[in-house]
């Protein structure tokens, strides 16, 4: 008797433990599935913002092509602003 409840109990425990292991498995394929989604979406958004980046970096770039022409336009009337201010200076005499 002892001998058939043994062999019933380590039944029970195959079967059990066949049935928790289909039940985590689904759940890990699931799991899987989510992830898989949310690395594809990262991938999209890592796209995009390359794209951004390349964007923001060319407009930078011709904004600063422009700062130096406009710096470069801005010096030479410095320099004649600064020798009208010197001849207009009265002297003491």
């Amino acid at each position: 008797m002892t001998h058939k409840s043994t062999w019933a109990g380590l039944a029970m425990a195959v079967v059990l433990s066949l049935s928790l292991t289909a039940c985590k498995d689904s759940k890990t394929l699931q799991e899987n599935e989510q992830l898989k989604a949310k690395v594809a979406d990262l991938q999209r958004e890592n796209g995009q913002l390359g794209n951004n980046l390349e964007t923001v970096t060319a407009d930078r770039d011709a904004l600063m092509k422009e700062n130096a022409a406009l710096k470069a336009r801005v010096k030479p009337a410095k320099a004649k602003r600064s020798t009208k201010a010197s001849s207009r200076k009265r002297r003491k005499g």
